[in-house]
């Protein structure tokens, strides 16, 4: 009987970790960083054992455009939004610019122009390549725009912005290391092991730093880049952050459920 019970008790601590180990790995974690002396929280999810949503437009059609609306909204189903992001450009009426599928159901299609001009006079949108952040059921991915078309992946949700941060784990070619082009900024990972990191400046930054906060500190051999200035945002209870975004609101918005 002692050995049962012994048997018994450590079968029990086991499950007991294994269990905790995945609710530890789908719970979003939020936690303040610093690389190159620059401020940031970056916050981690495991995208399959994770509930990562888009959100855009509420039940009666109207753009949600802040982090507290969205978590009103998740009430209904009796649970919490623990953490949300803006999740790329918008329009003056708060609609996504280029791919943004939610739901499985693709309601904006890709924007695939190609603008003319230097890397100043292009906005970050159309520097290419731009790319496409999705989630699945294997998991999340990032891929520049034009080999999204052609993988033409199985998709829960996906969201276009521009420019890439970082592809197969090198820079953006349009970044100039040292550049007075200084801003907040926020974008995502795919990082080790197919962790989703999304991450958000608290000071300004230029493009070739914050990339390299990806590729360099993160782990995240491709990133995508968000937005900027007052276009970015984070809302995370635990670190008490409601951003606003003085627009009058933010466009896609992806969240974590719990």
């Amino acid at each position: 009987m002692i050995v049962m019970n012994r048997r018994f008790i450590a079968m029990a601590i086991t499950l007991s970790a294994v269990l905790l180990g995945r609710q530890t790995a789908a719970a979003q974690s939020c936690v303040p960083d610093v690389f190159e002396q620059t401020n940031y929280v970056v916050c981690t999810a495991d995208p399959v054992k994770a509930d990562l949503r888009l959100f855009w437009k509420d039940a009666n059609d109207k753009p949600y455009r802040t982090f507290f609306a969205v978590a009103e909204a998740v009430k209904v189903e009796q649970k919490s939004l623990t953490f949300a992001m803006n999740a790329g450009m918008y329009k003056p009426d708060f609609s996504p610019i280029g791919l943004y599928v939610e739901g499985g159901k693709q309601l904006v299609s890709a924007d695939t122009k190609t603008l003319k001009g230097s890397a100043g006079q292009i906005p970050n949108f159309y520097k290419k390549p731009n790319g496409i952040f999705y989630l699945g059921k294997d998991g999340a991915g990032i891929l520049p725009t034009d080999a999204f078309a052609k993988a033409a992946p199985d998709v829960t949700f996906a969201t276009q912005s521009g420019p890439m941060l970082v592809i197969r784990n090198r820079l953006h070619p349009a970044f100039i290391a040292g550049s007075t082009d200084r801003t907040y900024r926020s974008g995502v990972g795919v990082c080790a092991g197919g962790q989703v990191r999304f991450a958000i400046s608290r000071d300004k930054v230029n493009f070739h730093t914050f990339a390299r906060l990806f590729r360099d500190h993160l782990q995240c051999p491709n990133a995508l880049f968000f937005d900027g200035g007052n276009g970015s945002g984070i809302f995370s209870p635990k670190m008490n952050l409601n951003d606003i975004s003085w627009h009058g609101g933010f466009g896609p918005m992806i969240g974590l459920i719990e």
